[in-house]
């Protein structure tokens, strides 16, 4: 099965402020992964091509990374998932950028039916979340912030 998901916010900042969160991933410091409400993402080093990890169950390598703009992360785990994620910065204006993430992969085996009922909702609720977190550190508020809705609390009380 084919997925394409994409989850975007148009953040009142400069580029230059965006692209500095981006570069924060996986750091102590770090302001664009919510890993206050998720597992953290982490790796075996710092943020820089080549590097692996991933949070929680889903594994993955940095593929590819042009600091303060784009970062792509191969998939390496769960089983099934062949594709990539990746965060990219995209200048609108010069006050307003585009944050914009986007896993493309391929399910094949369990994974066909686990992304559909488990793991697209809790990505989904996770990357919102992401994007709350820019939000917030660009512009001191969260206009419209993420609600979980109940079935993603369910599998979330299940994971744990």
């Amino acid at each position: 099965m084919g997925v394409y998901n994409v989850h975007e916010r148009l953040l009142a900042a400069k580029e230059s402020e965006v692209g500095a969160l981006l570069d924060t991933l996986s750091s102590s410091g770090d302001k664009l992964w919510p890993h206050h409400r998720w597992p953290a993402m982490e790796f075996d080093g710092p943020l820089a091509t080549g590097a692996t990890g991933g949070h929680g169950p889903v594994r993955y390598t940095v593929a590819a990374y042009v600091r303060s703009t784009w970062v792509r992360f191969a998939f390496s785990g769960p089983r099934g998932f062949h594709g990539f994620h990746e965060y990219a910065v995209l200048p609108v204006d010069e006050e307003h950028t585009l944050l914009r993430h986007t896993l493309a992969m391929n399910t094949r085996g369990p994974a066909r039916l686990t992304w559909p009922l488990a793991w697209r909702p809790l990505h989904d609720a996770c990357l919102e979340d992401s994007l709350d977190r820019a939000e917030l550190a660009c512009t001191g508020t969260v206009a419209h912030p993420a609600h979980r809705g109940l079935y993603v609390q369910l599998l979330r009380s299940l994971a744990h």
